[in-house]
């Protein structure tokens, strides 16, 4: 449980360097870059995610069955905030 709350801290981290990116990238239109970052993050935290899952099975010995689970809230909890986020921020 530990650890997954930690993954979880993490890619919550990393969508907010992915928001800060968006707003440096973009000056212009800080809310519409931050939106477009976090188009980006989804499919780099699916990634992440992914070789999260592949550690569980291969290093930790756990058997897919059993990483699916958290892979799907590891990946949905952040994901979830980001579309979050890019809907409040296009609106």
């Amino acid at each position: 449980m530990s650890h997954t709350l930690k993954v979880l801290a993490g890619g919550l981290v990393l969508l907010g360097l992915f928001l800060l990116g968006g707003r440096v990238l973009s000056a212009s239109a800080p809310a519409l870059g931050m939106a477009g970052a976090m188009r980006w993050f989804i499919p780099v935290w699916l990634v992440a995610a992914a070789v999260n899952l592949w550690v569980g099975v291969t290093h930790a010995g756990y058997s897919v069955a059993e990483e699916a689970p958290i892979f799907v809230v590891v990946f949905a909890v952040p994901a979830g905030v980001a579309l979050l986020c890019a809907w409040a921020l296009t609106r």
